[in-house]
This record gives structure tokens, sequence and C-alpha cells, in this order.
């Protein structure tokens, strides 16, 4: 029998799977062992490249790298006309893919745990009582997407957790940005991309209006002119560098 397609689904598959590490696969990694400042290193990346906030050691762990091992035999045994095998590789792949998913949730989530702790034991929860409580809110959100098996969603909502709880632990508040804009008028505030992106508490940098631009494209009366907004149209701010961004930007607050 044909297997050729059924190796074809398996490896799209695969390549759903939110596996974050993308390390060269022929070099050997040991996971060393977890140290808070790795986080605190981790989270400040960019927010845009593969397995932001996790640490390399945790992103290259054993089921990760079986995964790829398997991967590309599956690719070789194809490439051969084994489907049989090829088929059989894929899917072990994608059952270690899953596996090195869980257990970066796993393991995540005990570093926001430990976090906590280190929180409760010092008092935080009365001298940041906002920050404490953002931070536990994401755990809460984690926990949650875990028992649903959302395991993206459950990593993202540790990193953010990690964010928040780790800058208290080295002194330094995360401060909370804007991830929205409500446009008002030119007449009034003169807003426009450029202007919008200027503005603190957005970006502070006119020149990244094109990040506006990029995010908000199907908002826009026409997709293809960044100089057409209308009062009222409430646009994303992303992040660009893992700063955590939420609820509205206030004209009144200062950032």
């Amino acid at each position: 029998m044909n297997q050729k397609p059924v190796f074809i689904l398996l490896i799209s598959l695969l390549l759903a799977i939110p596996v974050f590490a993308q390390q060269d696969s022929d070099i050997e990694l040991i996971i060393p062992p977890f140290n808070h400042l790795n986080y605190i290193a981790a989270i400040e990346t960019n927010d845009n490249e593969p397995g932001a906030g996790i640490p390399q050691g945790l992103l290259n762990n054993e089921f990760y790298l079986e995964s790829i091992r398997l991967k590309k035999l599956a690719q070789d045994t194809f490439d051969f006309g084994d489907y049989d095998a090829s088929s059989g590789f894929a899917e072990e792949a994608l059952h270690y893919a899953i596996l090195s998913d869980e257990y970066i949730v796993d393991q995540l989530l005990a570093e926001v745990k430990r976090l906590i702790n280190w929180a409760d034991s010092n008092n935080i929860k009365n001298k940041y009582p906002n920050d404490y409580a953002k931070g536990r809110e994401y755990y809460d959100i984690s926990l949650k997407a875990q028992s649903n098996e959302e395991l993206n969603d459950s990593i993202e909502a540790s990193k953010r957790a990690i964010q928040i709880l780790a800058a208290l632990q080295a002194g330094k508040p995360l401060q909370i940005l804007p991830g929205k804009f409500t446009v008002r008028s030119w007449g009034s505030s003169k807003d426009c991309l450029w202007n919008i992106a200027g503005y603190p508490g957005v970006y502070g940098e006119p020149r990244r209006w094109t990040e506006l631009f990029e995010a908000n494209k199907s908002k826009l009366p026409d997709p293809n002119n960044p100089n057409w907004i209308e009062p009222g149209i409430v646009l994303d701010i992303p992040s660009i560098r893992g700063e955590i961004r939420e609820g509205m930007w206030d004209p009144k607050k200062t950032y």
C-alpha cells in the first residue's frame, strides 16, 4: 500500500505543533540546571523570535532533540521511497514534539510558582499589589490552558507571569503598556500613524509607524494606504521588545 499521502499528512501535523526551539539539530545540547537569571535574560529577547522568553536550555530539551532526530529519519526514508517507515518516524516525531511542549509548560509553571512563593514570603502582594495580582492572573490562565491542553496559550501566559514577577524580584517593577489606541480626529489631535507611533506609551518613536500599519491593515479603509485612518478605529499596538501590552492608551496617563 502506498503510504505517501499518510506521510504528508503526518508531516503537516508535525509542522503545526508549537515546538519553539529552532537550533541546529546536529549539536548535542545538555539541559543545564534551572536558574531564574536565565529567565530574566530570556524575557529581554525580541518578542517575535521563536521561543522568545524561554531559556535555550529549556527549549532544547531531550524530547525536542528526539523529535528532530525522528523528523530527519522520516524525511530520509521518504526520500528513499520507504513510505511505511517514513510514516512511522513522522508519527513518532509528532509524539516527541508534543512531549517537548508539555515539558516546557511544566517547567515554566514551576518557575512561576517559585516566583510566587518568593513574592509571598517578601510581602510583595502589599508592596506592589497590581503587579502581584497581574502575575497571579497570568499564572491562573496558564494553569487553565494546561488543563485544556492548550499548550501554546499556557506557555505564553507563563512567560508573561515570569516577566512581571521576575522584574519584581530584580527590584525593577514592570510597567504594563497599552495594547490598543482609539484614533481621534485630525483636527483635534493630529492623529496619524506617524504621530501615534511617537506617543509615549505607544513606541515613543514615530519611525515605528510601520509596526502599527502592518498590524492594522485590515482595519483601515484602504489596506494599502497608511495615510488614511478614520476617527474611532481601534488600533492594535503590537509588542516589539517583549513588553507586556494590554488595555487602551490614555492621553491623561503618564507612560
